[in-house]
């Protein structure tokens, strides 16, 4: 009774206010992985083999620390509460290596513009794993039941969609043309102050303003070893974490490579990706509502099953587009794909999250999105192998280098490959079927009101 009254008592952090954390969290990451390609192989000629042995490294590392990073957070204990101090940290962290990252002298040739890269795209990807960890631990503590639940993660996901307009289509345009030019690096160092700054006050603001559950940390602190064997013993873990990957993996090429798509398959200034992204974005942003509405309607597992295919569709459309308008009506339908993920993806795998603190009795929301965060790192080995296997396949190295025909290179690199990930995503999904349970947190009576 004393803690159902002190988790009353704290109240329920304002859905807007935990989403708008989103907006933070998104910026730096997707400016980096938007980016980095432009800005290290085809304006400073980092070499497309070097790149992909980086980022498999990166990524198997990654993928190590983020169960440990999960752990931790799960059983951190302080009156400021279990994410929070880890978010608090992330941060400023996150913010001073993005900065370093686009900040590589110029002067750089060889290995020692190697080593430059892999330091700081390691560091950020494993601040932005920190953060993301403790982040994306909160939904559902926070927000326990379905309806609830639904809601604050679309409206997170609109706060995400505003960021990528900023941080992917507003990009371009800011480091080529308002700050630098197409072939300095100049502009990149000035926008990932400005970007690193927001996200440092918004992830700050929302980190104070979360009030976490304190029923959720009284238990003793779950052993490592046990707690990830379970997990890994779980078959939901592994089905609803490679469907998802497929999915995940192949959005991360579609945000590497849209620059360099558009200047190399429609042979346009880089800074028109703003109207390709921007449209992609928007789409997705109108898009959540009405995906929100079939989810109250069909659940979420029947709309997850129905957004798979249509993505794969539209990566089919976006292969054959020949200009700015067409690749822009192709555009429109990944919107409507992406959309729909964005809408269920993340409520899928609370399913699973709620089904494993039934069974075990502990709430281990860090370590076991961590883990599941061990299938998004493959991002990183796949993305860097698709890169290289454009320099085996089509003669692409670098900008330096750029082979006889780059424009079929990154039509393969955005388009085949995502359109072969999500078909093999849409024919898992079919098969695959998650708990409907309500979490018993859900399950109990609201507390009544005393009086005023």
């Amino acid at each position: 009774m004393s803690q159902a009254g002190t988790a009353s008592a704290q109240g329920r952090t304002p859905a807007w206010r935990y989403a708008v954390g989103m907006f933070g969290t998104s910026i730096p990451i997707n400016m980096i992985k938007g980016s980095m390609i432009l800005f290290y192989v085809d304006i400073l000629g980092l070499d497309v083999r070097a790149y992909g042995v980086v980022m498999v490294i990166y990524a198997v590392i990654d993928a190590l620390d983020n169960p440990l990073l999960g752990h931790l957070s799960d059983r951190t204990r302080t009156r400021f509460g279990r994410r929070r101090p880890w978010l608090l940290v992330g941060a400023p962290m996150l913010t001073a290596c993005m900065i370093a990252f686009f900040s590589a002298p110029a002067s750089l040739r060889g290995m020692s513009l190697v080593l430059w890269f892999a330091v700081f795209a390691i560091l950020c990807e494993a601040f932005d794993s920190m953060l993301n960890a403790n982040y994306g631990a909160l939904l559902p503590e926070l927000y326990p039941r379905e309806r609830d639940r639904a809601v604050a993660n679309s409206l997170r996901q609109g706060f995400q969609l505003v960021a990528l307009v900023i941080s992917l289509a507003v990009t371009p345009l800011l480091t080529t043309q308002v700050f630098g030019t197409e072939k300095s690096t100049h502009g990149f160092q000035v926008t990932a102050i400005i970007y690193g700054a927001v996200a440092l006050v918004v992830i700050v603001f929302m980190a104070l303003s979360a009030r976490e559950n304190p029923r959720y940390s009284t238990r003793e602190r779950p052993p490592l070893l046990p707690s990830v064997w379970s997990i890994v013993r779980n078959p939901m873990f592994w089905t609803v974490g490679l469907t998802g990957a497929c999915y995940g993996i192949a959005m991360a090429l579609v945000l590497a490579g849209i620059q360099l798509y558009v200047r190399y398959s429609l042979g346009l200034p880089v800074g028109n990706a703003l109207y390709l992204q921007g449209i992609v974005i928007l789409i997705s942003a109108g898009g959540l509502a009405v995906w929100t509405r079939v989810v109250a309607r069909r659940g979420a597992l029947w709309a997850w099953r129905l957004a798979f295919p249509l993505l794969a569709v539209s990566f089919a459309a976006l292969f054959f587009a020949t200009d700015l308008i067409t690749a822009i009506a192709a555009g429109v339908l990944v919107g409507v794909g992406w959309s729909g993920m964005l809408a269920t993806n993340d409520l899928i795998v609370a399913r699973v999250l709620d089904a494993d603190a039934a069974r075990n009795g502990e709430h281990r929301e860090g370590l076991f999105l961590s883990a599941f965060g061990f299938f998004t790192r493959l991002n990183g080995i796949v993305t860097g192998l698709a890169l290289t296997s454009l320099g085996v396949f089509f003669g692409y190295n670098s900008g330096n280098d750029p082979g006889a025909d780059p424009g079929l290179a990154f039509r393969m690199y955005l388009c085949a490959y995502p359109f072969v990930l999500t078909t093999i995503g849409a024919v898992a999904a079919r098969l695959i079927s998650v708990p409907i349970e309500t979490p018993p947190e859900a399950a109990e009576p609201e507390p009544a009101e005393g009086p005023r």
